[in-house]
């Protein structure tokens, strides 16, 4: 049998797998995210004696995947205090001499979601988290994408609700979506934790009316055939009614789809897989690593 490695690193936590290329986990960890070097610590020691052949590591960011670049590896300017330019890939290739591939944690779980969840046997899907930070991962013709950097869906410019007074906390943008409806956002806003919000408190409206831009602006731009919502501030349930309604307010009919008209139900969702979406798609960049380094192999042999 041939264990893969796989890490979802997240700003918040750590989680860090041994499975195989089925998607079956057979060993998990998880542990919160601290200093670089106590955290990318721990990853090394969850990983030794278990002799895998490969990892995958999804990522937060921003994060930089381009192989020619010096930095390749690296966690780029990021607010995450201490995070900004740390070599990631490169602490662990120290350590343990295995091929890997790196990408960013939300697209992931767009590949985990696609290969075992929501979206299998769809060539193209989006994968939306709403926590600490707001991203998005996207696959398309069964490709994920990537282009001059990675996509910073979170940081999408958003109307303001007529009835919202908040100022936004992202460092960069202000009141961009990730400034205004990210779980940070909501806590500093409502002066509780988005959990401890009543369902029917106006809170989850103007959330609702941040996140249905965004997501009609993913639609409109990747037309992607499933759209799944995860992230610990999509768990709550009236979030995704509230979007749903939103989505179709704002839309009018534009895109004349069955899915979009009559089944926002079934193509808006959250994740099949849970909070296993990064974690299992990080087993689908291990086993690509490991196919990839094989076929690196046959060619120069």
């Amino acid at each position: 049998m041939t264990y893969l490695g796989a890490i979802e690193g997240g700003g918040t936590k750590f989680v860090v797998a041994v499975g195989t290329s089925t998607g079956e986990i057979v060993d998990m960890e998880s542990f919160a995210t601290t200093m670089p070097e106590e955290t990318m610590g721990r990853v090394v020691q969850f990983f030794e004696n278990k002799k895998i052949s490969a990892i995958g590591f999804g990522s937060f960011g921003p994060i930089d995947l381009n192989h020619a670049s010096a930095t390749y590896g690296h966690i780029t300017l990021t607010p995450k205090p201490h995070w900004s330019n740390y070599d990631v890939v490169g602490h662990i290739q120290r350590h343990i001499d295995v091929p890997i591939t790196f990408d960013t944690d939300v697209n992931a779980a767009a590949l985990g979601e696609a290969m075992w969840g929501a979206a299998q046997g769809l060539s193209s899907c989006l994968y939306m988290t709403i926590g600490t930070g707001i991203g998005a991962g996207a696959l398309v013709e069964g490709k994920l994408v990537h282009g001059l950097t990675h996509p910073e869906m979170g940081h999408l410019l958003v109307r303001r609700h007529p009835e919202d007074l908040y100022a936004g906390r992202c460092p960069y943008h202000q009141d961009c979506l990730e400034g205004m409806a990210s779980g940070p956002a909501l806590e500093e806003r409502w002066g509780v934790k988005a959990y401890e919000l009543s369902s029917d408190h106006k809170a989850w409206e103007i959330q609702a009316y941040y996140i249905a831009q965004a997501i009609m602006n993913y639609m409109l731009i990747l037309s992607p055939e499933k759209i799944i919502l995860g992230g610990g501030v999509a768990k709550q349930q009236q979030l995704l009614t509230l979007i749903r309604e939103q989505v179709r307010t704002m839309l009018n009919g534009y895109i004349a789809h069955e899915a979009i008209l009559n089944r926002l139900d079934t193509y808006l969702v959250p994740p099949q897989l849970k909070d296993c979406s990064g974690i299992t798609g990080a087993l689908v960049l291990a086993h690509q690593a490991l196919q990839a380094a094989k076929a690196a192999s046959i060619k120069h042999p």
